[in-house]
């Protein structure tokens, strides 16, 4: 199995509906896009870019005082990739081992409904990869669609945004959907834990995080899932 993961971000930059006058200024947040990639790239997984609408994205989160932000976007060929990201039609699911949906608010608003996203991680998963998606991230989770045609989280346990983080950030009437909601309503258990606490589920080969703080976790998580996929197909 190929040694390369897709990332996807959101090409969306604010909390609200494109175009909403005074919607707070959003994008993927950078430390569910830095703290993962150190963890596959030091693992030897090489990560390629692709958004919704295809080139330039958004940041949201950029702490720089973080040293692991800080490296990642000091870094001239990483921040380029975030500026350049592939649109899902320049994607052949074939050279993934997995795909890794980032999170930030904006995810909302262009994850859930991009077919081609959706199709393209569930051509990953059918061929023996692994989907991932941490905080908002799971946005990008709820329509798709197995060749069995069932929800790919039916049936498995998962893990995102609570609705009590929601309300805790005062965002619970600004987003299009809860996504905890959502994700039950298509068949998933949502798991939650206290609000902001690292939390990582494994269903399958599902991975899912909680939140921020759960992102390193998630990648940590992905690996011996990764490992086990490789040798079977070898």
């Amino acid at each position: 199995m190929s040694k390369r993961i897709l990332f996807v971000l959101t090409s969306h930059d604010r909390k609200g509906a494109p175009g909403k006058p005074g919607a707070a200024p959003s994008g993927f947040y950078l430390s569910e896009v830095s703290h993962p990639h150190k963890v596959l790239a030091d693992a030897g997984y090489q990560i390629d870019f692709v958004s919704p609408a295809g080139g330039n994205t958004h940041v949201d989160g950029l702490n720089l005082n973080d040293p692991v932000n800080a490296a990642f976007w000091n870094d001239p060929q990483l921040r380029s990739a975030t500026e350049s990201t592939l649109p899902p039609s320049d994607v052949d699911p074939g050279k993934y081992a997995a795909i890794y949906y980032a999170g930030g608010h904006a995810t909302m608003w262009d994850f859930p409904d991009n077919q081609e996203l959706a199709s393209i991680a569930a051509r990953i998963y059918e061929q023996g990869g692994i989907v991932s998606a941490v905080c908002h991230g799971p946005a990008g989770l709820v329509n798709i669609r197995l060749a069995n045609g069932r929800y790919l989280v039916d049936g498995k346990q998962v893990s995102a945004f609570t609705n009590d983080e929601e309300r805790a950030v005062g965002l619970h009437d600004t987003v299009p959907f809860l996504l905890a909601d959502v994700l039950t309503e298509r068949g998933a258990k949502h798991v939650g834990v206290p609000n902001f606490q690292p939390h990582v589920v494994v269903s399958e080969r599902l991975v899912t995080g909680q939140n921020p703080a759960s992102a390193k976790g998630v990648a940590e998580a992905m690996l011996p899932l990764l490992a086990v996929a490789r040798a079977e197909r070898t």
